[in-house]
């Protein structure tokens, strides 16, 4: 781990409570050592690591951003954890997870966001669709809208479907400069009507210095097994060119996301 201004705590998961199986990749419900409960995401799960560092760079940016997102930890499995586990799928699932996993802080009675019950202030809806654009989240729809609300406010989660280009790593630079067309299909949209305005200040707030943070982030445990085999600090600095090359094009998806509007509303 590089040091960073930017850090996570590690916990050790202690008890598998229950599978949360409106997720595909089968996240679940955990308590760790500091007796919370999380929702862990597992490495051994559908798209493995990359999910996971979705997740971390996702989240830590919302964070900056000051949109609300439930504490990110690391997480450690032990080899023996789940064997008792009945269910084969999970079991399997539990033994190939072994190690460092992520977990998100549990909001305990939490209800899931409704764009018809639940209104949204332009500017919150253009921060949110602005930093979905950055990351090409693709999961942010009327269908799974990947948002809470717990306290009466807005929490996200769930940005294991962002970055999408690091499913085709070598074209990282091309997809960086591209808009993001799926805006089209962001449950949040028809509120956003304040995007060139906090365009100017995410930017500001997204300083080359806490980006760098972050992808200092990702441990090279997740890293040393990358399929196109570079060391970890090599895809640290794909991650963070991605994102420097994206931020400093973010006209390009507003103009996207605005025309997209423009023809909803």
């Amino acid at each position: 781990m590089h040091a960073s201004e930017t850090s996570l705590r590690t916990v050790r998961v202690t008890r598998y409570v229950t599978p949360l199986r409106e997720g595909g990749s089968l996240p679940a419900i955990a308590e760790a050592d500091d007796g919370f409960l999380y929702v862990l995401k597992f490495r051994g799960a559908g798209q493995g690591v990359k999910a996971l560092v979705a997740e971390l760079i996702g989240g830590e940016i919302s964070r900056i951003l000051g949109l609300k997102i439930p504490e990110l930890v690391f997480a450690t499995l032990d080899s023996a954890f789940g064997r008792t586990e009945p269910d084969e799928e999970i079991q399997d699932l539990l033994k190939s997870s072994t190690g460092l996993n992520l977990g998100l802080h549990y909001l305990q009675g939490a209800i899931t966001f409704d764009p018809v019950v639940n209104f949204v202030d332009p500017i919150l809806a253009s921060k949110i669709v602005w930093m979905d654009c950055l990351l090409t989240n693709v999961d942010r729809t009327a269908r799974n809208t990947n948002m809470l609300i717990w306290n009466k406010e807005l929490w996200l989660i769930d940005h294991g479907a962002s970055l999408y280009f690091h499913h085709s790593w070598q074209q990282w630079e091309e997809q960086a400069k591209k808009p993001f067309a799926m805006v089209k299909d962001h449950v949040l949209l028809p509120f956003a009507s304040e995007l060139e305005k906090v365009n100017a200040s995410l930017r500001e707030l997204l300083t080359p210095e806490k980006i760098r943070s972050i992808v200092n982030l990702l441990p090279d445990d997740w890293l040393n097994t990358w399929s196109s085999g570079e060391p970890p600090q090599q895809i640290r600095e794909v991650y963070y060119n991605f994102l420097i090359t994206r931020l400093a094009s973010s006209e390009i998806f507003v103009k996207e996301a605005q025309h997209a509007r423009s023809i909803l509303i």
